[in-house]
């Protein structure tokens, strides 16, 4: 926790850290980031989102208590002290209950939080920029602000009424679309360093007429934009030199660093000078399990070329025949001819297929690949041929040619750009 509160402080001294905020309810992305931790010796951010998790199950099935608890397991498994563990809530706010009108939405986000807190969640989101039923789609600062601040409210209340850590909390109302845009992307202007500054004046005062001082003084970054997006195949790389008025904001509102959201697919200098500039929460999501997804589908290769048994592309066929029956997750995000749409359900960045990954279906078909590949030493021509970023580690010997160590391998080679970024030496 005090790595959070550290932020502002190593910014404005020049200390250039920053720390990677992992959004994923996927086990091996979980499972890779808990063991880089242990190996690198860090502090490690885990965040649930409000559709992935919240006190109505969310799409995992998962509770704020439940997710604890399936993190915590993962730990204990490889041996990662929780002590280094942050867990995180990410726009936390009435997003999934926004086609509901304004009160009854803002009541369950107010369960929400609660659940969230009470589950032992240090680091909150508040995010209550979205229009619910027959409201603007985004909202101004004042109302954003005045809804933030009850969510606040309740936070707090429920921190000390049960003896726990009282929370750390984000804010920011020009906030990215979770997982990615979805539309086409040509550019994406950072945030204006005037809307930066009024959303920082607003709350401040919002939260001070709430008697919500001391909470506020909590509050340790901004969610704004920098200028990095990605979308079904674009993506828009970090610009320092259109940022720069909206840096200059740090300068004076000291107690602040950005977060940055979206920076999946980012390069990793781009990276890094997001944490130089002021952005030391960098969010990954989609990128982690997009890479997981490469791994799994280099496999499926593998497999279909080292066992006839197992047949041509056993997994991408399950999950095309698993999206085909159950399209609520990608139909309305995949636009184009069936050909484009067949595309963007596997490759598309905003990697919607993750939704799918915990359906039994795709356990069993990702299970068939694991058990096929079992006890096998892959040749390396095949790891060459279809895992090309992989090969290099395991003609070195710094990676055994096995389906598991491959599949951490995708993840954590992701994840050991995020740490390069946001530990330079």
């Amino acid at each position: 926790m005090s790595l959070l509160t550290e932020l502002a402080r190593d910014y404005q001294a020049g200390r250039t850290r920053g720390i990677t905020s992992v959004c994923s309810a996927h086990p091996a992305v979980i499972r890779a980031t808990l063991r880089e931790g242990l190996r690198t010796d860090t502090v490690v951010l885990i965040e649930a989102t409000c559709n992935q998790v919240n006190h109505e199950g969310g799409y995992t099935g998962m509770k704020p208590a439940d997710f604890r608890r399936f993190v915590e397991g993962i730990a204990a498994e490889v041996g990662f002290d929780t002590a280094n563990l942050i867990l995180g809530g990410d726009h936390l706010g009435p997003n999934p209950w926004r086609s509901l009108p304004a009160e009854p939405a803002l009541a369950k986000a107010e369960a929400m939080v609660a659940a969230y807190v009470a589950a032992g969640f240090t680091k909150i989101h508040l995010d209550a920029s979205m229009g619910c039923a027959g409201e603007p789609e985004g909202l101004d600062d004042e109302t954003t602000a005045h809804r933030a601040a009850r969510l606040a409210t309740v936070a707090e209340a429920t921190a000390k009424a049960n003896g726990l850590t009282l929370p750390v909390y984000i804010i920011g109302t020009e906030v990215p679309t979770p997982g990615g845009a979805l539309h086409d992307l040509d550019d994406v202007p950072p945030t204006l360093a005037s809307a930066a500054r009024e959303t920082i004046a607003t709350h401040r005062r919002v939260f001070a007429e709430a008697g919500l001082t001391e909470a506020f003084a909590r509050v340790i970054g901004l969610v704004v934009q920098p200028g990095v997006e990605f979308g079904h195949d674009k993506v828009v790389v970090y610009r320092p030199e259109r940022a720069r008025d909206l840096i200059a904001v740090l300068g004076d509102e000291t107690q602040f660093v950005f977060e940055a959201h979206s920076t999946d697919y980012q390069p990793e200098a781009a990276l890094a000078t997001l944490v130089r500039d002021g952005f030391p929460i960098l969010k990954v999501g989609p990128g982690l399990t997009f890479a997981l997804r490469q791994t799994l589908y280099g496999l499926d290769l593998i497999a279909s070329e080292l066992d006839a048994a197992y047949g041509n592309r056993a997994l991408a066929k399950a999950m095309e025949a698993l999206m085909l029956s159950e399209p609520n997750y990608w139909q309305r995000y995949y636009p184009g001819t069936p050909d484009e749409q067949h595309v963007l359900r596997h490759y598309s960045y905003s990697d919607r297929i993750r939704y799918y990954w915990p359906h039994e279906q795709a356990e069993r078909a990702v299970a068939k690949l694991m058990a096929t590949l079992k006890g096998r030493t892959i040749p390396e021509p095949l790891v060459a041929q279809y895992l090309a970023e992989d090969a290099e580690a395991v003609r070195s010997g710094e990676t055994v040619a096995t389906a598991d160590a491959l599949l951490e391998r995708g993840v954590t080679r992701m994840l050991q750009l995020y740490g390069r970024a946001c530990r330079p030496e």
